[in-house]
């Protein structure tokens, strides 16, 4: 089987590729990712010479470039990853999001069904919890909880999902969604609260907290976010949509205290000191009170679970930031430096 996976060098899809890449040898891999400020190929140094694996440097957005890859590949299945995913850059450079999540989404499925290569393959659309909107303190996003996306990320990547059951119901074409909730882990590019915040509290920096830091967001470790992808993507049904959460409801303030103490434990800190760190700074626009995710469904038609609680996923996480400095210093300089500037500087 010859495997298309778009925005495989960035975070959630440089897991993917590597658990696919070595859990399946008779896969072919090709990663197609546009290698943006959030696309790193370091992030797949340890299988970049395996013999199933291929990288190809593209944009989606390119509709002839998109459609003779297809036309010259021949795709079995397609796993979709590719996105612009930061909802403050929405927030200030929304038609980047709408050409790359909605076009780009576009022109794959129409290279998919033009070219597939096996009626039995799949085309498989990565999405996010925030397409259902926001939340008040009860209740949890269910797979048919109606849309109501309140950001310019989100309401592209709603529009990316219509698309993906459009072209299933129209044209026939072999889909599966997935709506995931918060992902934190290793190789994660520091824009993002978590790597962000380690990074910052190394070197004594401000942790910019929006408002009071009251909005709630439930947590997904990447690495079991790749195993419900694996399990979704091999025995899923056709044509359905499977939410995908780590049950680990935080308050944003709560998470990053406890990320505080565990840096001041890890780094032997005094007991409190990162905490004097944390800055307040001016909500930011149209932001959702509170996500959290549904995951029975997975759990209880493919049999998924989450591997391990957030505690026990931050210390991990943190583990793996502070063993790999070099790469954090690495993707933490030039653009990244200039867009943070840009965010917080004046907040």
């Amino acid at each position: 089987m010859k495997i298309l996976i778009t925005g495989g060098a960035g975070f959630i899809g440089s897991h993917v590729v590597r658990r696919f890449v070595n859990l399946y040898p008779n896969y072919e891999i090709v990663n197609l990712d546009k290698l943006t400020y959030a696309g790193n190929l370091e992030n797949l140094k340890d299988i970049e010479h395996m013999d199933n694996y291929r990288f190809v440097k593209g944009d989606i957005v390119d509709s002839n470039f998109i459609d003779d890859l297809f036309e010259q590949e021949k795709f079995d299945s397609v796993i979709h990853l590719a996105a612009e995913s930061h909802v403050d850059r929405s927030i200030t450079m929304p038609t980047e999001f709408v050409l790359t999540n909605v076009l780009g989404t576009v022109n794959l499925l129409n290279a998919y069904k033009a070219h597939r290569n096996n009626e039995d393959g799949i085309f498989y659309h990565v999405s996010t919890d925030e397409v259902y909107g926001e939340l008040t303190d009860e209740g949890k996003f269910l797979e048919t909880t109606p849309y109501d996306p309140n950001s310019p990320y989100s309401a592209s990547k709603a529009s990316s999902d219509h698309f993906v059951r459009a072209y299933h119901v129209t044209y026939g074409l072999p889909v599966k969604i997935s709506n995931c909730s918060n992902n934190y882990g290793s190789h994660h590019f520091p824009e993002k609260l978590i790597p962000l915040f380690i990074n910052n509290i190394r070197h004594k920096k401000p942790l910019p907290v929006y408002g009071k830091g009251e909005n709630v967001r439930d947590w997904l470790f990447v690495e079991d976010h790749a195993s419900a992808i694996d399990v979704i993507f091999h025995k899923g049904a056709v044509g359905d949509t499977y939410n995908i959460g780590g049950n680990n409801e935080w308050r944003n303030i709560d998470l990053v205290k406890l990320l505080c103490k565990q840096m001041d434990e890890k780094l032997g800190r005094t007991e409190g000191e990162s905490e004097q760190l944390i800055t307040y700074v001016t909500d930011r626009a149209g932001h959702d009170y509170r996500y959290a995710i549904d995951s029975s469904k997975l759990m209880n038609e493919l049999g998924w679970r989450p591997s391990l609680q957030f505690e026990e996923g931050l210390s991990k996480t943190i583990d793996w930031y502070l063993e790999n400095e070099e790469w954090l210093d690495h993707v933490t300089s030039g653009q990244y430096r200039a867009y943070y500037e840009q965010q917080y500087a004046n907040r």
